[in-house]
């Protein structure tokens, strides 16, 4: 058996505290009795000797004075039970028939993962409840027989929720509901899910007006927001807050390498001799990736090193749903040492015989390594166990902010922001799909939940004429006239057929498509993700293949290319990266401008500091460091902005361009989550006129319209709005498909009506999601006030992890020799840049 690797003390401890502030909300005058379980409650907890616990009996008490509640509790706590006490309460004091709870998740897996974990308690009391689960997955005949014979409680996911208030009978079915318990509630409710989630909650508000709601997490730094959410028309006071009792403190620690920590990368793979040998001395441990791929490639690194053969597997997104059940299994059977994952399994999914998490790379957020670290032991009185891998020295940094986040019980914040009108089309649809309304008081309803309280009544008129006949551009054709207004004032659904299709079509998650990179006589060289392909435009280079490659078009599954000679300016290899919270980069630069923390970090960690400091400079907090040097017959430009991979993966391509239009002949930049590097022919002299804040304005807007940015937004929201079906009956169009329809109707509305409702949404989406402009607008706002140039005769410490990203690509394609020979080039870069002379 292989010795665990060394770990970093670091001179402060490994174990941290993480949690959140007691918090005492004004509380109602209760009945003494108001915390008393049920005879058969009371008994199930004393036949397994235990008591429940503080916070479970506040939200019975919550439950028994019929007050919304939002608890936030650690991992292992007994939120889901606490969640349901109240339920089981009721149902065995004054038992009925009807659908008395929905419970919803933001994962199908945790639907089912739920239901098994609570039939139990309920079947060794031998209650007459049932608990049945309504997915995308369930079989059609039960669907049907649930609406017309619904259990006591229902577990749901958002989406087959809007589904069911489709119906005509939605009324009857929801009449006399009690509670809606919505789980992991900080995964979903600040994005679209969450918008059509709150509009639903709205609509059973007013079929169900005594309907009381619950939200559960671990992880949220913002309760009041939260709690905003929940309530009806936003009001926090009607929204109690209950906090669970604090956890053991869970045992993190950064895993070093035998050797010194690397200068690039951002996977751990060069640690996966250690990770088996942590694996094999813990009885089941979770190895969590950022990114799918990653995921693959470190299943197969620690298969090559498994000499015990050990068992273990692989859990993500992209396999069939019968793997990932299969793998699921395995896991609560205790079948499997190790899991390698991803975000797949972050949320509540219940393996008691975890007890070690391992986390590839860096975290990127407190939140989302509390989350994880959350997995391993799921018992509040036992230490999690957490081991931290990070990919380059960066990471090192940011490894270490993230423990120091989490012992500060700093959590990432939490945005919200304004409801998505593309999700508003696609919930005003279901409810025609139910029953004729009218106007006004569908838009009170409406306005009720949070994220609309502020819609006008002009946008709302402007959404209800999108469905009516999908703007006056689309007027003229028949299968955009789902909605017409009666003599007087009813709306109603203009065909059954609209019915069936929006049936078949509702939904928030739109797939993401592939599409093949070939020549024009129609050799294949593979596949790029789609996101990569829509920050392209014509004449754009990129190396993929082993090859430089220009842009001649894109269609709607191909990237059209031709061989050149010249510098290939754009990178490929970046893929779906989850962002570097604010929090963390904040952090991260504070230890920058911090010598005195600096011998917390290893000897190589604190060289590499101390000669940037010599040698150049370290950016103080809130400053735009920027280097300029040449290197090889190129000239380099470095910005440490600290503002996440998203962001400057944007500003690099409006970067480049500025520099072109200055005569600079920029080949090329890359990017990482700390910094953008740029590199040309010609020095940059003046670099504050490549990031002032108008870049937004001009170039900004002209790369989002020629790229395929907007036509890739364009083409989501369609799909969410209902102005193009994905499906039909009997069969499913293919995402060429799709994307042939969104994009001829994509051309007509910016030819003829740029200013249409779907635009106007698809550009939110790429200003937000996809571009991530909030933060690139931080950066350039401050650019001008707090930029520092240095121009230095040669490479920095600093510059050396984002600098060897330049020729990152060929790896995929070069096998172990190019692997070798951009280690050998990291290492001689390092070297110049370590030189004191």
């Amino acid at each position: 058996m292989r010795s665990s690797a060394p770990r970093d003390g670091g001179g402060d401890q490994a174990a941290v505290r993480g949690g959140h502030d007691r918090r005492v909300d004004p509380e109602p005058q209760l009945d003494p009795g108001s915390e008393t379980l049920p005879p058969p409650l009371a008994e199930w907890f004393a036949g397994r000797g235990w008591h429940p616990r503080r916070h479970q009996l506040d939200m019975l008490r919550e439950g028994r004075v019929s007050r919304h509640a939002l608890l936030v509790a650690a991992t292992g706590a007994g939120k889901t039970l606490a969640g349901f006490l109240p339920t089981l309460a009721d149902l065995i004091e004054a038992p009925t028939h009807g659908l008395h709870t929905l419970y919803v998740s933001p994962l199908k897996a945790l639907a089912v993962d739920i239901q098994r974990n609570l039939v139990t308690p309920i079947d060794e009391m031998g209650l007459e409840i049932r608990v049945e689960t309504r997915t995308g997955d369930t079989p059609s005949d039960r669907k049907a027989r649930q609406r017309v014979r619904p259990p006591q409680i229902l577990l749901t996911t958002p989406e087959s929720l809007s589904l069911l208030l489709s119906y005509s009978d939605s009324a009857t079915m929801f009449a006399g509901l009690k509670t809606i318990v919505v789980d992991e509630v900080h995964a979903f409710a600040t994005g679209k899910r969450g918008d059509l989630l709150s509009l639903c909650m709205a609509r059973l508000q007013r079929i169900a007006p005594a309907m009381r709601r619950v939200a559960l997490s671990a992880t949220v730094a913002d309760a009041d927001g939260y709690r905003a959410w929940l309530a009806p028309d936003g009001d926090i006071d009607a929204v109690g807050l209950v906090i669970g009792e604090p956890g053991a403190d869970p045992d993190i620690a950064i895993l070093l390498p035998e050797d010194r920590v690397p200068w690039s990368g951002h996977s751990g793979r060069y640690a996966a001799a250690q990770v088996m040998a942590e694996i094999e001395t813990h009885n089941t441990s979770i190895v969590f990736c950022n990114t799918r791929s990653l995921a693959e490639l470190i299943f197969q690194d620690l298969w090559k090193v498994n000499e015990m053969g050990l068992p273990i597997g692989v859990h993500h997104g992209s396999l069939a749903l019968e793997a990932r059940r299969k793998v699921e299994a395995a896991m609560a059977s205790g079948r499997l040492r190790a899991l390698v994952a991803t975000a797949s399994l972050d949320l509540g999914v219940d393996w008691g015989n975890v007890d070690c998490v391992i986390q590839m790379g860096a975290p990127k957020g407190s939140s989302r390594l509390l989350q994880r670290i959350g997995r391993a032991n799921h018992r509040l009185d036992e230490a999690s166990e957490a081991i931290l891998v990070p990919g380059n020295r960066f990471e090192y940094l940011e490894a270490r902010a993230a423990l120091d986040a989490v012992e500060a019980g700093e959590l990432d914040p939490d945005i919200f922001r304004p409801g998505a009108l593309d999700v508003l089309a696609q919930h005003v649809m279901a409810c025609a799909c139910a029953a004729p309304f009218r106007a006004s008081d569908l838009l009170d309803e409406i306005r009720s939940a949070l994220p609309y309280s502020a819609l006008s009544d002009d946008v709302f008129e402007r959404v209800l004429g999108f469905i009516r006949d999908g703007g006056y551009s689309l007027r003229a054709y028949d299968r955009f006239k789902r909605l017409v207004e009666e003599a007087d004032g009813t709306w109603r659904v203009s065909h059954p057929r609209f019915v069936q299709q929006h049936r078949l079509n509702a939904g928030i998650i739109v797939e993401a498509t592939m599409l093949t990179v070939r020549f024009r006589n129609g050799r294949s060289l593979g596949k790029v993700e789609e996101g990569f392909a829509s920050s392209l435009s014509n004449g754009d280079t990129f190396f993929f293949a082993g090859l430089s490659l220009e842009v001649e078009s894109i269609d709607t599954e191909d990237v059209i290319v031709r061989a050149t000679k010249r510098e290939a300016r754009i990178p490929t290899y970046g893929g779906s990266r989850m962002p570097l919270s604010t929090n963390l980069a904040d952090r991260v630069r504070r230890f920058l401008a911090s010598p005195q923390e600096w011998h917390r970090f290893p000897d190589d960690v604190r060289e590499w500091l101390e000669i940037q400091a010599r040698r150049a400079a370290l950016p103080q907090p809130g400053q735009l460091l920027v280097e300029t040097f040449p290197r090889e017959g190129r000239h380099y430009m470095v910005a440490y902005s600290f503002e996440g991979w998203n962001a400057h993966q944007s500003l690099g391509m409006l970067v480049t361009k500025r520099m072109e239009a200055q005569g600079l002949r920029p080949l090329g930049f890359v990017a990482n989550d700390y910094a953008i590097a740029t590199y040309s022919l010609d020095p940059v002299t003046d670099p504050a006129s490549l990031f002032s804040a108008d870049i937004l304005e001009h170039e900004f807007v002209d790369w989002v319209e020629r790229s395929h940015l907007l036509k890739r937004a364009f083409r989501e929201v369609a799909v969410i709005g209902g102005l193009v079906e994905r499906q039909h009956p009997g069969k499913r169009k293919s995402g060429k498909q799709v994307t042939f329809s969104t994009d001829l109707i994509y051309d007509v509305l910016r030819k003829y009506e740029p200013g249409h409702l779907l635009l106007q949404a698809a550009w939110a989406d790429a200003r937000a999601r996809m571009t991530d402009v909030g933060r690139l607008a931080n950066l350039l706002d401050r650019a001008a006030g707090t930029m520092l140039h240095v121009d230095l005769p040669r490479v920095t410490p600093l510059a050396v992890p984002v600098l060897t990203l330049i020729g990152r690509e060929k790896v995929a394609t070069g096998g172990g020799a190019a692997e070798d020979a951009l280690l050998i080039e990291a290492e001689a870069l390092a070297a110049e840049a370590m030189r004191l002379d």
